[in-house]
Formats: structure tokens, sequence, C-alpha cells
């Protein structure tokens, strides 16, 4: 297997496939290595695809990916142990194509992108470990070692995707181990029911979808939200947390899903629907504080590898078919003017991730995960509070509206002082300006 070629992409996920793709359709010779026994075999996501980002690889997708709905509304729940209170977006402007977003079923999904990087013209070898990076004498890599038999395979350029984890990045050295404030452990089901029924249950039409988000108590006081989404004939309900907070807890994932569930506000969403598939996988959200170096001599860092998530918007396929995107267009225009991979020309990717959203988007929430991690009050508090107010008001019990607001101030004057409401509501100010 001791060949060479233009670059190696390590990862078959969208960061991977994004690189590997645009590359090949350059004309440079490609090899990308994937663990699992098929593309998407080891890839778990939500999974919401936002349109931009992979429009700008592939602008004909629709025609051919494979998508399961059209996302036409997006809600957002603060919930407490028996209700929640919310704000939803519905617009007919998501109805009109092209369409911003989809949900979208992994397996399916990264089966057809790895198609489009194949028939691009690069080589895909699966069920390979990438076990080492090789070096010359002077640090440069230079190719990556395989746990096939004679497994050195030589490059000009290696493009590290194999995700949060990213191994090879660690053993290299080139990004530290994993803290669990830095990470959070996230589980989802998907249970199936007939498309009618989510059609029905939803309010929407064939091919509409909603997104449920949710945040409070059913993370037990934990930094994490919850998520639902529609696909054509299934739903996806999940929950996800800090690492860090689970195993102070010393709760399960697995709990935490089952207590989303049974909530009175998601509970009749998910009944008559048929369990068939559980996962859990991690989710880099340390934010902008915990990208590392992304460039060296011989090599880029692009998606989850490199920590890229927007845990604040929930956005990561996006941010990871970018970063793979403008990784593999720094590798191009370095090779079409003869210059070689080295960290002085690759900083250019640097460069621009840093003019473009994703770097923008995470430097502008950068002290939200420190704020969240030392308030948990946002996740427990805050959440009985509000829904406690609008069940009082709502109530109509004789009771005489300017009284019920002084039970309502006293009731925040005892949980939360009036001088902590305005410190946390300063601090959320300063992290969102």
């Amino acid at each position: 297997m001791s060949e060479s070629f233009d670059a190696i992409v390590v990862g078959a996920g969208p960061a991977g496939n994004a690189a590997a793709y645009t590359l090949a359709q350059a004309g440079l010779a490609v090899l990308q290595i994937e663990r699992g026994e098929a593309p998407g075999a080891k890839n778990v996501q939500g999974a919401i695809l936002y349109a931009d980002a992979l429009e700008r690889l592939i602008p004909d997708f629709r025609e051919e990916a494979p998508l399961e709905r059209h996302i036409i509304e997006q809600r957002m729940w603060v919930m407490d142990d028996e209700s929640h209170i919310g704000t939803h977006f519905r617009s007919n402007d998501f109805s009109r194509p092209p369409h911003n977003r989809y949900t979208i079923i992994r397996a399916k999904f990264d089966k057809w992108f790895s198609k489009k990087v194949q028939e691009a013209g690069a080589l895909v070898i699966c069920e390979t470990t990438v076990t080492g990076l090789l070096r010359d004498g002077a640090g440069k890599v230079i190719g990556v070692q395989t746990d096939r038999g004679d497994g050195a395979v030589y490059a000009e350029v290696v493009v590290i995707a194999d995700g949060v984890n990213s191994l090879l990045a660690r053993k290299a050295g080139f990004r530290a181990e994993l803290a669990p404030k830095d990470v959070a452990l996230a589980v989802k089901e998907i249970h199936f029911m007939p498309k009618e029924a989510v059609e029905s249950r939803f309010n929407i039409r064939a091919g509409q979808g909603v997104v449920i988000e949710m945040m409070g108590k059913i993370t037990q006081g934990m930094m994490g939200t919850g998520f639902l989404y529609t696909n054509t004939d299934s739903i996806s309900i999940g929950v996800g947390v800090m690492l860090s907070d689970l195993m102070a807890q010393r709760l399960t994932p697995w709990e935490l899903l089952e207590q989303t569930k049974a909530h009175p506000s998601v509970q009749p969403l998910l009944e008559g629907g048929e369990m068939k598939e559980y996962a859990a996988h991690l989710i880099p959200e340390g934010g902008f504080h915990a990208i590392p170096r992304v460039f060296g001599d011989g090599w880029v860092i692009a998606g989850d590898s490199g920590m890229f998530v927007n845990a604040v918007h929930r956005e990561g396929s996006n941010l990871a078919m970018t970063t793979g995107r403008m990784a593999a267009e720094t590798i191009i225009d370095l090779a079409r003017a003869g210059l070689p991979m080295t960290a002085e020309h690759l900083a250019a990717y640097r460069r621009r991730l840093d003019d473009c959203f994703v770097i923008k988007d995470m430097k502008k929430y950068k002290d939200l995960p420190d704020i969240f991690h030392a308030n948990n009050q946002f996740f427990t508090t805050y959440p009985e509070l509000v829904n406690g107010a609008a069940r009082t008001m709502l109530t109509v019990d004789g009771v005489d509206k300017r009284s019920k607001e002084k039970e309502i101030f006293a009731c925040f004057r005892e949980r939360r002082s009036l001088f902590g409401l305005l410190g946390d509501a300063f601090k959320l100010w300063r992290a969102f300006r």
C-alpha cells in the first residue's frame, strides 16, 4: 500500500467528505481513509443539514440527496418538570424552494455524499485505521501509517477530519486531550410512525418539518439541551449534556433521555411510535477557546477534530463542511501555485476561517461556556420561575392581576435576589453583544 497522493483525508464525515470532494473536483489525486465498515457507519448526528454549506460544494444536491423534510418551523422551549414556555418561528418563506434546512438520516446521507466523493475521482478506503502520521527528518508530515500490511501511504498534505476524539491529532501532539468540560455526550432515539401521523401531530404538510430545541429541568441542572426533529416517517428525540456534569452527578445519558421522553410536553408527540434506533455520540462544545492550532507542516484539521461547533445555535455539520471545503481550497491554491505544503503557506487556511462566519460566530459566543458552567440556575431556577410566572398569570381564580404580579415578584426575589437577576442579565448581555 506504499503509494503516494497529492492529499490524504482521514475521516468520511461531513468535514472529510467536503475536503475530499473539493480536492478531487480540482483534479488532485486524493485518498480518503475511513475506519468504519462504510462511510457514515461511525457517524451520529441529530440530524440537521444546513443547505448553504452543501450548496457551495454541490449546487444541485437537492435533486438527488436523500433528504427527509425541509424545516419550516423552529420551536424553542424552556421547561420545568410539568410544563414549558417558549416561542416559535414559522414562515411560509421556508416552504419556498430553495429550502434552507433539512432533516436527514446520516446513514443514508453519508453514503450518498461518499458516492459523490468517489464520482469526483477520490479513492475511498474503509475498514482502515490510521495509526499515526509519517514525518520526514525535519518533522514535516509526509503521509500516514495504517493498520494494513505495508500500510504506509504518502502525500503532500494530510487533512485530519477523524471526529471529536481525533486520536490522530492527539497522538501527533496537535491537540490536547479532551477536557470533560469541553465536550458533551448526546444520546438519541429514532421513533418510527406513519408519515401522516408525523404531519398531523406537528401541523405540517408533505415534505415540511419542525425542529424543537429544549432547555431547562430536563437536564437536571446540567449544561445542555434536548432536541426533537421530524423525519419523513419518524421522529428523532435526544438530549445532550456536558460530560463533566454527567461525571459529577453520576447520572446516565439514558436516564436523562427517558426523563425527556416522559415530560408532559414531549410524551404526546412520541405516542404510538416504535423506537428502532438508539445512538450516543460526543459533541465538541468548548467553543472558541477550545479550538486547537489547525495547520502545520504538511497537515490541517477540519470539522469536529478542530472543535468547530457553534453550541448556541446548535450548528455543527455546516461548520464541518465549511472547514473541510476551506482546507481543501487552501491546498488547491498552493498546489496550483507550486508552493510546498508548509505551515507558513497552510496558515492561509486559518485566515480563511477567520474571515468567514465560522470563527466570527464562535468568537462572538466565546464566553458563554464558562458562564453556563458556573451558573446552573439557567437550567434550574429560571425555568421554574418563568413557567411558574406564566402559570400564575394564566390561572383565572378570582385573584386580581396586580396581586398576582406581586406574588410573582416575591417569588423571583426569594429564589433569586434582584442583584442576582441583574448580574445574570449583565453576564448574558456581555456574552451576546
